[in-house]
This record gives C-alpha cells, structure tokens and sequence, in this order.
C-alpha cells in the first residue's frame, strides 16, 4: 500500500527530498553551532571567516567543534527524519535492526586492515594524475584544495595525548561512520538502487558521491573503493552496523597511526604503508586476503534469509 510520493517507488522525489532536508538541517544546526561557540569560545563572526582560521593552531579546537556539529547536521539527524518519510519506521529504513553473528564483525577487522596498504597504493597511483596543459587551471585549483585538506587533516591528526586521542576517535572515526554510512549507504544507496533498478548502480554511484563530498581528488579513487566496499557489505549483510563498523575501522587506524607517529612510537612511513613498490609483494598479498575476506562475507550472505 503507498504511503505517499515519497515511498520507494518515487526515488527522485525521495533524492530531492534528502537534498532539501540535508541541507536545512546543517544550516540550522551550524547556525545553533556558531551561536553557541561565540560565548565559550570567545569568538566572533569575522574570526569565523578569518583566512587563516585552517592554520592557525588556537583553532583547532573550535574547528573540530564545528566539523562535529556539521557532520550531526548533514549526516547523523537527516537519515532519521528521512527513514520517517519514507516508510514510517527509521530504524527499520536504515536497516539497524538486523540481527547479526559476531564473527562477521572479525571478518570486517580482518577484511578493512588488510585492505589499508590497497587502499593507500590507489592513492598513490590516484596522486600521479595530472591534467594536460590547457586544463592548468582545474589542476591548479586541485593543487590548492589538496594542500588546503591535507593542511587541515594534519592540523586534526596532531595529538599527542591519550584525551585528544580520544576526541579525535569520537569526531573522525564515530561521528563519520555512523553519519556517513546512513546516508549514504543507509539512504542513499537504497533511492539509487530503486531508481535504477540495479544494485551494482546503487553502490557505485552513492560511493562516488561518498569520495566527492571530501572534496580531495587524490584521493578519490581510494575512498570510491571504500565506498563501493561498504555498499557491498550493506547488501551481504543486510545490516548497517556492518559497513559503520568496517568504517570505523578504517578512520580509527589512521587517527592512532598518526597518534603513535606524533608519540613518536610509529614512524611516518606508517601512514603511507602500502603506496610504495618496494612493498609491492605484500600488498598484493593483502589483496588476496581482504578479497579473501570479501568472498567469505558474500557466501555468508544468505544467512540473515534463513
């Protein structure tokens, strides 16, 4: 029985509909955001549209507030109040109510570290790219938003102490994973694949949007793999926790290794394991066990229907 236009037979309705509703929200929950900043933090509006907000390091902390209200914005109160429209019932829309074995959430630790030196040599390779002469002007802007992401993550990733590990896995690993994975794969990937009528559509097209909203191209085909990856895992599994949990898995590494690295623990070359050829044997070992690890996930998929 139809609900309404915007039920899963209406998917452009349901697509405007997110886009409206994620937008308005993340307005008004960063303008409750800055309004609440501007006492604790001591600040005003021209410090917020200060150029030198990005680097300076007194800011950091003010930075990380904001990144955590706007990622509640756009990702984490939008898929709720769409799973509402929708079919009436966002826990069940967003698919957070399939049971699940625990082994499938060893399989995914197993699957997400093997597949981080795969991952780092995509963005190696994704790095060497470079548009041809009369389109200096797209590779110049690339250029700067490259340096202007990395600058900003470095700035983010600088922790040396066991609190602000903390915060950084709760804003850069938690919040990410379960905001992302619910609009994307939780409502995303669902309008797509209906609008299409193709699952394999439904994953890779929410994926490439996935990579898109970072707004860093060298690394694009690296987070569109990861993407791709979390969609499959959603329709194997027929749960959200387990691409939120693969998710978390591989924000969590990176915010430790660069801990550790700040510790001086790890070297720097931690980071980047992977995207060089003189480990190339072992990363194609990786390969075959994360893809290993994949096969096993998508035998396993009939389970949850029996």
């Amino acid at each position: 029985m139809e609900r309404s236009i915007f039920n899963d037979n209406y998917p452009l309705a349901q697509l405007g509909l997110t886009i409206i509703t994620a937008l308005s929200v993340l307005v008004i929950i960063s303008l409750i955001s800055i309004l609440i900043a501007i006492p604790i933090f001591g600040i005003n509006i021209t410090t917020l549209t200060s150029p030198g907000l990005l680097t300076e390091p007194k800011n950091i902390g003010l930075l990380k507030y904001l990144q955590l209200f706007q990622s509640i914005g756009l990702f984490i109160i939008p898929p709720f109040i769409l799973g509402k429209f929708f079919s009436g019932n966002s826990v069940h829309y967003l698919k957070l109510d399939t049971p699940l074995k625990s082994y499938r959430f060893a399989l995914v630790i197993v699957i997400m570290i093997t597949s981080i030196p795969v991952i780092n040599f995509l963005a190696a390779l994704n790095s060497m790219i470079r548009f041809p002469e009369f389109m200096s002007d797209v590779q110049n802007y690339i250029d700067s938003a490259s340096k202007s992401y990395q600058t900003t993550t470095e700035a983010f990733m600088k922790v040396s102490t066991f609190k602000g590990l903390m915060a950084n896995l709760f804003i850069i690993a938690v919040i990410p994973a379960l905001g992302e994975e619910f609009l994307f794969r939780g409502v995303l990937q669902r309008i797509f694949t209906n609008w299409t009528r193709n699952i394999h559509w439904g994953i890779l097209i929410p994926a490439f949007f996935f990579s898109a909203c970072h707004l860093e191209f060298y690394g694009f085909f690296a987070r569109w793999l990861l993407g791709i990856m979390f969609g499959y895992l959603l329709v194997w599994s027929g749960s959200i926790w387990i691409p939120v949990f693969a998710h978390f898995i591989n924000n969590s590494f990176a915010v430790i290794a660069y801990y550790l690295i700040n510790k001086g623990i790890l070297s720097e070359k931690i980071a980047d394991v992977g995207s060089t050829s003189e480990i190339l044997p072992y990363t194609i070992i990786c390969i075959v066990i994360s893809g290993f690890g994949l096969y096993l996930m998508y035998l396993k998929r009939l389970e949850r229907k029996i």
